[in-house]
Order: C-alpha cells, then sequence, then structure tokens
C-alpha cells in the first residue's frame, strides 16, 4: 500500500514538474496542437528550428487527471496533443500549422492511419484570439492540399493535461522501436525529402 502510494507521489511530482516546463518565458509563446499519435507529431515538430521545447499530453476531454490507459479506452474524451514553446522570433505559429497540416492526414475523422479512436483526432487548441484566427487561416489554406474536406477541430485550449514521463521524446528515445521504426521514420523521410522539415 506504503510502495502504491509513494508511486502516485512521484508521478504527480513529475507531472508537476513538467508542468512547468510548458510555462513560456517572455520571448516565448505556447501552441497546442493534436494530430494522431504524440510521439509522432512531437517527433516532427522538434525538428523545426525555433521550437524550443515539446510536451506529449492529453486535452479536450472530461476526465481530469488522465492516464495513458484511460486515453486508450476511447472514453475520456482527450486527444493525444502535444504543447509546443516557441520563439515567434524565429518561426511563426502560422509556420508550425502549416507543417502540422501537411504531417497528417487532416481529413479522417478520429484516424491517423491504423491508429483509430477519438484521442487521435485531428485539433488545434487554441491560446488566445489572434491564435484563433490563425487556425482558421490555415485551415482553409491547407484545403488546397487535400482532396477531401478536412476535419480538424479548432476550440479554445482546454486544460493541458502532461503525459507519463516514458511518452516524453519517444522517438528519440527509442527510435528502433516497432512503431518508431516503421510509422514514424518513413514519415520523417518523407517529410524532409519534401522540404517540410530539416534533414536530422
Amino acid at each position: 500500500m506504503k510502495a502504491r502510494a509513494l508511486t502516485v507521489l512521484l508521478t504527480l511530482i513529475t507531472a508537476m514538474s513538467l508542468q512547468a516546463e510548458t510555462k513560456p518565458t517572455s520571448s516565448t509563446e505556447l501552441a497546442t496542437v493534436g494530430g494522431g499519435c504524440f510521439w509522432c507529431t512531437e517527433a516532427v515538430i522538434e525538428r523545426l528550428p525555433g521550437v524550443k521545447k515539446v510536451i506529449s499530453g492529453y486535452a479536450g476531454g472530461q476526465t481530469a487527471n488522465p492516464t495513458y490507459e484511460d486515453i486508450c479506452t476511447g472514453r475520456t474524451g482527450h486527444a493525444e496533443v502535444i504543447q509546443i514553446e516557441f520563439d515567434p522570433a524565429v518561426i511563426s505559429y502560422e509556420k508550425i500549422l502549416e507543417v502540422f497540416f501537411e504531417a497528417h492526414d487532416p481529413t479522417t475523422l478520429n484516424r491517423q492511419g491504423a491508429d483509430e479512436g477519438t484521442q487521435y483526432r485531428s485539433v488545434i487548441f487554441y491560446h488566445n484570439e489572434a491564435q484563433q484566427k490563425a487556425a482558421a487561416q490555415a485551415k482553409i489554406a491547407a484545403q488546397t492540399l487535400w482532396p477531401d474536406p478536412i476535419v480538424t477541430e479548432v476550440s479554445p485550449l482546454p486544460k493541458f493535461y502532461v503525459a507519463e514521463k516514458y511518452h516524453q521524446d519517444y522517438f528519440r528515445n527509442n527510435p528502433n522501436q516497432g512503431y518508431c521504426t516503421f510509422v514514424i521514420k518513413p514519415k520523417m523521410k518523407k517529410l524532409e525529402q519534401k522540404g517540410v522539415i530539416p534533414k536530422g
């Protein structure tokens, strides 16, 4: 019982410390998006110059303090998302959204490839009115890239919950894991070849 209580306490402390890391400095801003599995979205966005930090997490649902196991049931309403701290003097919010729309299929409802469920939905959670307008414009612009209608949700940012520590920098820390080898690496290579992200 004591061991379980200690584990829960350590998990909460880790989450709180990660939560603090997502606060922007006076010279940075935050963006929050979801485009399928956050391992993949995180790996892509981390490549962009001007991106200071990317934190994987959950947002958009009704369950407080969800775990990955909760999310996987599809009953929490949360999406797998990433919160991005970026320097707007180096990369604009609009550019991040441009890459976001290139890096996943925004026309498939609640699905990316073999990953299916509301937790894998395409979503932009805006932090302010300027981001709301930019997201709406980016969605219209991205429609020229896709033959089917874009179904990306654009909503105000709800509470963001930091995902478990093992999800953070997942591709960087587990490049030879099966999903990373067969899904993320080919996607990264394709985006590199198209010039969407710089080569790693």
